[in-house]
Protein backbone atom coordinates (compact mmCIF):
# COMPACT_ATOMS: atom_id res chain seq x y z
CA UNK A 1 0.00 0.00 0.00
CA UNK A 2 1.49 3.17 -1.38
CA UNK A 3 1.25 6.40 0.80
CA UNK A 4 -1.84 7.94 0.51
CA UNK A 5 -2.43 12.04 0.17
CA UNK A 6 -3.84 12.45 3.36
CA UNK A 7 -2.37 12.71 6.93
CA UNK A 8 -2.32 9.83 9.26
CA UNK A 9 -1.84 10.06 13.15
CA UNK A 10 -2.34 7.17 16.16
CA UNK A 11 -4.80 8.16 18.55
CA UNK A 12 -4.81 6.35 22.30
CA UNK A 13 -7.88 5.83 24.69
CA UNK A 14 -6.77 4.33 27.84
CA UNK A 15 -7.23 4.11 31.47
CA UNK A 16 -8.19 1.62 34.02
CA UNK A 17 -11.11 -0.95 33.42
CA UNK A 18 -14.89 0.07 33.85
CA UNK A 19 -13.35 3.88 32.44
CA UNK A 20 -15.42 3.42 29.29
CA UNK A 21 -12.94 2.85 26.93
CA UNK A 22 -14.69 0.78 24.75
CA UNK A 23 -17.70 2.77 24.70
CA UNK A 24 -15.26 5.96 23.27
CA UNK A 25 -13.65 3.70 20.60
CA UNK A 26 -17.27 2.55 19.39
CA UNK A 27 -18.59 6.31 19.49
CA UNK A 28 -15.33 7.36 17.17
CA UNK A 29 -16.50 4.07 15.25
CA UNK A 30 -19.58 5.73 14.35
CA UNK A 31 -18.41 8.56 13.86
CA UNK A 32 -16.49 7.20 10.90
CA UNK A 33 -19.29 5.28 9.91
CA UNK A 34 -21.83 8.53 9.87
CA UNK A 35 -18.97 10.11 7.59
CA UNK A 36 -19.21 7.04 5.33
CA UNK A 37 -15.30 6.16 6.30
CA UNK A 38 -13.59 2.97 5.65
CA UNK A 39 -12.98 1.61 8.88
CA UNK A 40 -11.67 -1.38 10.20
CA UNK A 41 -11.97 -2.75 13.66
CA UNK A 42 -9.99 -5.42 15.34
CA UNK A 43 -9.45 -7.15 18.75
CA UNK A 44 -6.98 -9.99 19.66
CA UNK A 45 -8.92 -13.05 20.11
CA UNK A 46 -7.76 -13.82 23.77
CA UNK A 47 -10.35 -10.77 24.86
CA UNK A 48 -13.51 -13.26 24.66
CA UNK A 49 -15.35 -12.02 27.52
CA UNK A 50 -18.92 -10.59 25.85
CA UNK A 51 -18.83 -11.90 22.09
CA UNK A 52 -16.39 -13.75 19.82
CA UNK A 53 -16.80 -11.33 16.85
CA UNK A 54 -17.47 -7.28 18.47
CA UNK A 55 -16.07 -5.11 20.29
CA UNK A 56 -18.61 -4.68 23.52
CA UNK A 57 -18.55 -2.09 26.51
CA UNK A 58 -19.44 -2.87 29.68
CA UNK A 59 -22.89 -1.13 28.91
CA UNK A 60 -23.29 -3.61 26.21
CA UNK A 61 -22.72 -1.20 23.72
CA UNK A 62 -21.47 -3.87 20.11
CA UNK A 63 -19.51 -3.04 17.24
CA UNK A 64 -18.38 -5.77 14.95
CA UNK A 65 -15.15 -6.64 14.83
CA UNK A 66 -12.31 -8.78 13.26
CA UNK A 67 -10.18 -11.09 15.65
CA UNK A 68 -6.52 -11.48 15.54
CA UNK A 69 -3.83 -13.71 17.21
CA UNK A 70 -1.35 -10.71 16.70
CA UNK A 71 -0.38 -7.51 15.12
CA UNK A 72 0.51 -9.06 11.26
CA UNK A 73 -2.63 -10.14 11.15
CA UNK A 74 -4.14 -6.98 10.53
CA UNK A 75 -2.06 -6.76 6.36
CA UNK A 76 -4.64 -9.09 4.59
CA UNK A 77 -7.66 -6.62 5.84
CA UNK A 78 -5.67 -3.17 4.46
CA UNK A 79 -7.28 -1.73 1.35
CA UNK A 80 -6.68 1.55 -0.98
CA UNK A 81 -9.74 3.26 0.90
CA UNK A 82 -8.80 2.03 4.27
CA UNK A 83 -9.48 5.20 5.96
CA UNK A 84 -8.83 4.28 9.95
CA UNK A 85 -7.83 0.81 11.55
CA UNK A 86 -9.28 0.66 15.20
CA UNK A 87 -8.25 -2.11 17.78
CA UNK A 88 -9.31 -2.64 21.40
CA UNK A 89 -7.73 -4.14 24.05
CA UNK A 90 -4.09 -3.28 22.55
CA UNK A 91 -2.62 -4.59 25.45
CA UNK A 92 -3.16 -8.00 24.95
CA UNK A 93 -1.44 -7.73 21.14
CA UNK A 94 2.34 -8.57 20.64
CA UNK A 95 5.14 -5.73 20.41
CA UNK A 96 4.81 -5.84 16.26
CA UNK A 97 1.73 -3.81 16.70
CA UNK A 98 4.07 -0.39 17.83
CA UNK A 99 6.17 -0.06 13.93
CA UNK A 100 2.84 -1.55 12.25
CA UNK A 101 0.62 1.67 14.20
CA UNK A 102 3.78 3.98 12.84
CA UNK A 103 3.60 2.20 9.25
CA UNK A 104 -0.19 2.70 8.85
CA UNK A 105 -0.29 6.62 10.32
CA UNK A 106 2.72 7.28 7.66
CA UNK A 107 0.63 6.20 5.17
CA UNK A 108 -2.23 7.85 5.92
CA UNK A 109 -4.27 5.81 7.67
CA UNK A 110 -5.39 6.90 11.13
CA UNK A 111 -5.00 4.53 13.97
CA UNK A 112 -6.93 4.36 17.28
CA UNK A 113 -6.38 2.18 19.71
CA UNK A 114 -7.81 1.32 23.19
CA UNK A 115 -6.43 -0.26 26.00
CA UNK A 116 -5.64 -0.54 29.73
CA UNK A 117 -2.65 0.94 30.64
CA UNK A 118 -1.31 -0.46 33.69
CA UNK A 119 -2.02 -4.40 34.95
CA UNK A 120 -3.09 -5.17 37.96
CA UNK A 121 0.00 -4.60 40.40
CA UNK A 122 -0.79 -0.75 38.85
CA UNK A 123 2.42 -1.15 36.69
CA UNK A 124 2.17 -0.01 33.20
CA UNK A 125 1.55 -2.55 29.86
CA UNK A 126 4.53 -1.57 28.02
CA UNK A 127 2.65 -1.77 24.30
CA UNK A 128 -0.04 0.93 25.75
CA UNK A 129 2.37 3.11 27.06
CA UNK A 130 4.94 2.68 24.41
CA UNK A 131 1.98 3.94 22.35
CA UNK A 132 0.95 6.52 24.83
CA UNK A 133 4.68 8.12 23.90
CA UNK A 134 4.24 7.83 19.94
CA UNK A 135 0.43 8.69 19.82
CA UNK A 136 -0.68 12.31 18.62
CA UNK A 137 -3.07 12.38 20.87
CA UNK A 138 -4.21 9.73 23.85
CA UNK A 139 -7.61 10.28 26.16
CA UNK A 140 -7.06 9.28 29.26
CA UNK A 141 -9.85 7.89 31.17
CA UNK A 142 -10.86 7.44 34.45
CA UNK A 143 -13.49 5.17 36.27
CA UNK A 144 -15.08 5.61 39.71
CA UNK A 145 -13.54 3.94 42.71
CA UNK A 146 -16.01 1.40 44.00
CA UNK A 147 -14.43 1.96 47.80
CA UNK A 148 -14.60 6.13 48.30
CA UNK A 149 -16.06 7.16 45.03
CA UNK A 150 -12.32 9.17 43.96
CA UNK A 151 -11.40 9.17 40.38
CA UNK A 152 -10.15 5.42 39.99
CA UNK A 153 -6.98 5.13 37.90
CA UNK A 154 -6.11 1.19 38.83
CA UNK A 155 -7.41 -1.69 38.07
CA UNK A 156 -7.69 -4.29 41.14
CA UNK A 157 -8.06 -7.26 40.86
CA UNK A 158 -10.20 -9.72 43.29
CA UNK A 159 -9.64 -13.37 43.68
CA UNK A 160 -11.72 -14.94 46.09
CA UNK A 161 -12.97 -11.62 47.93
CA UNK A 162 -8.90 -10.68 48.53
CA UNK A 163 -6.72 -8.62 46.18
CA UNK A 164 -4.63 -10.21 43.85
CA UNK A 165 -1.00 -11.38 44.95
CA UNK A 166 1.64 -9.84 42.99
CA UNK A 167 3.27 -12.71 41.85
CA UNK A 168 -0.15 -14.02 40.61
CA UNK A 169 0.17 -14.03 36.70
CA UNK A 170 -0.74 -10.64 34.52
CA UNK A 171 -3.00 -11.27 32.00
CA UNK A 172 -6.14 -12.93 33.61
CA UNK A 173 -9.14 -11.98 31.36
CA UNK A 174 -12.18 -10.84 33.23
CA UNK A 175 -15.25 -8.60 34.05
CA UNK A 176 -16.84 -7.42 37.27
CA UNK A 177 -16.42 -10.76 38.85
CA UNK A 178 -12.68 -10.30 38.96
CA UNK A 179 -11.98 -6.54 38.73
CA UNK A 180 -13.39 -3.78 40.07
CA UNK A 181 -12.10 -0.04 39.57
CA UNK A 182 -10.07 1.90 42.39
CA UNK A 183 -8.20 4.93 43.14
CA UNK A 184 -4.48 5.21 43.99
CA UNK A 185 -5.29 5.19 47.75
CA UNK A 186 -7.40 2.16 47.95
CA UNK A 187 -6.08 -0.19 45.09
CA UNK A 188 -4.50 -2.95 47.03
CA UNK A 189 -1.80 -5.91 45.88
CA UNK A 190 -1.15 -8.25 48.35
CA UNK A 191 3.05 -9.30 48.26
CA UNK A 192 4.16 -5.97 46.59
CA UNK A 193 6.57 -3.45 48.47
CA UNK A 194 5.22 -0.27 49.27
Amino acid sequence: MDTINRPGWIEVVTGPMFAGKSEELIRRIKRLEYAKKNVLVFRPRIDNRYSLDEVVSHSNSRRKSIVIDGAKDILPYLREDTYAVVIDEVQFLDAEIIPLSEHLANIGIRVILGGLDSDFRGEPFSITAEMMARAEFVTKLTAICVRCGSPATKTQRIVNGKPAHFLDPIVVVGAAEAYEPRCRHCHEVLGKAK
